[in-house]
C-alpha cells in the first residue's frame, strides 16, 4: 500500500504548524466565553457551517469539487470516518471545556498529537532518532508535571473536573485517529476537499441537534466569541492540514505540543485587559517546570536531525 510522504519542505511545515499552535492556544478562552450562551452542539454545528460555506465558494472557484467523481469506495470509507471522528473531537472537547478550565483543557488534549506523533512512526513509518525519542518522552514529563499541577489547584468540583478531563482525553484519541486518516487521504485529494467534505457532512448530522434561533439572541460580546470561533476553524485546520503535506506528522506534533503554554499567555492577556471575561489560571513552579520541559522536548522531537534530513 502506498503511503504519503511529505514534500521536504519543511520551513513551510513548521510556520504553518506554528500558526496551528497559536490558533489552537487562543480557542479555548473563544469557546468559554461562547458557551456561557450556547450549547456546545449549535456552536459546533455553526463552525462548520461556515466553514463548509467558505469551502464551497473556494473550490467551486478553483474548480476542485470534480476529484470526488474519480473516489473509490475505500477513499469514501476514508472520508466519512474522517468526518465521524472529527465530529466527535469538536462535541466532547467542547463538553470538557464546559467543565474545566482552558488550560487544562488544552493540556489533556495535547494527548492527541502525541498519539499523532506515534501514529506516523508505526503507520506512516517516519524515522525517529534516539535524541527525538528522548524529546518525545520529555514532553510526556512535562505534561505530566503541568497536569499534577493544575489538578492541586483546581477550585473545580472533583465530579465535573473528571467529567470534563474524561471528555477532553476522548476527544485527543478520536482527533489522533482522524489526523492520520487525513494524511493518508492526502494521496488522492487536497487538503482543502477533505476538510470541505467533513466540515458538509458535519454541518449536515448536526443540524437536526442544533438550536440555531439561540444564535439570533447572542449580544454583541458572544456574537464576537462565536465569530472568531468561527473563523478559527478554516485557519487552524486549513494550517494543520497543509503542514502535513510539507512536513513529517510526528514533527508537526511536536510543535502543538507548545500550545498549552500558548494558552496560558493568552488566558493571562485576556484576563489581564478583562478581568470578567474568563478567570486566570492558577500555576505553581511545578506547573512552570512542566511547561519548561514540554518546550525543551518539543524543540528535540521537532528540529533535531533536521539538518541530517535536508542533506
Amino acid at each position: 500500500m502506498a503511503l504519503h510522504q511529505a514534500s521536504g519542505r519543511w520551513r513551510l511545515g513548521l510556520m504553518l504548524a506554528i500558526i496551528t499552535a497559536l490558533c489552537w492556544a487562543s480557542l479555548p478562552v473563544a469557546l468559554k466565553v461562547t458557551l456561557e450562551e450556547l450549547d456546545a452542539i449549535t456552536l459546533t454545528w455553526f463552525r462548520f457551517l461556515v466553514a463548509t460555506i467558505v469551502m464551497l465558494v473556494w473550490l467551486s472557484w478553483r474548480g476542485g469539487l470534480s476529484v470526488f467523481k474519480a473516489l473509490d469506495k475505500k477513499r469514501w470509507r476514508h472520508l466519512a470516518a474522517a468526518a465521524l471522528l472529527l465530529i466527535g473531537n469538536y462535541v466532547f472537547y467542547l463538553l470538557g471545556v464546559q467543565y474545566t478550565t482552558p488550560a487544562n483543557a488544552q493540556l489533556l488534549i495535547q494527548l492527541a498529537p502525541l498519539l499523532m506523533a506515534l501514529g506516523g512512526i508505526f503507520i506512516f513509518r517516519e524515522l525517529y532518532q534516539f535524541g527525538q525519542w528522548c524529546g518525545l518522552a520529555i514532553i510526556a514529563c512535562g505534561l505530566a508535571l503541568f497536569f499534577s499541577d493544575q489538578l492541586k489547584g483546581t477550585a473545580l468540583g472533583t465530579q465535573a473536573y473528571l467529567i470534563g478531563s474524561a471528555s477532553v482525553i476522548f476527544a485527543a484519541v478520536v482527533w489522533a485517529g482522524y489526523a492520520l486518516i487525513q494524511k493518508q487521504l492526502l494521496l488522492r485529494l487536497s487538503s482543502q476537499t477533505i476538510l470541505f467534505f467533513i466540515y458538509a457532512v458535519a454541518s449536515l448530522l448536526l443540524l437536526p441537534f442544533s438550536h440555531p434561533q439561540k444564535i439570533l439572541a447572542l449580544d454583541q460580546k458572544h456574537a464576537w466569541a462565536l465569530a472568531y470561533c468561527a473563523i478559527n476553524t478554516l485557519i487552524a485546520y486549513g494550517a494543520f492540514a497543509e503542514a502535513l503535506v510539507h512536513w513529517q506528522a510526528s514533527r508537526v506534533s511536536a510543535i502543538l505540543a507548545v500550545t498549552p503554554l500558548l494558552c496560558l499567555a493568552c488566558v493571562a492577556i485576556v484576563h489581564s485587559i478583562s478581568p470578567d471575561t474568563v478567570a486566570s489560571e492558577h500555576v505553581t513552579t511545578l506547573g512552570y517546570v512542566g511547561a519548561v520541559l514540554v518546550v525543551i522536548g518539543s524543540s528535540l522531537s521537532s528540529l533535531l536531525g533536521q539538518k541530517k534530513a535536508e542533506q
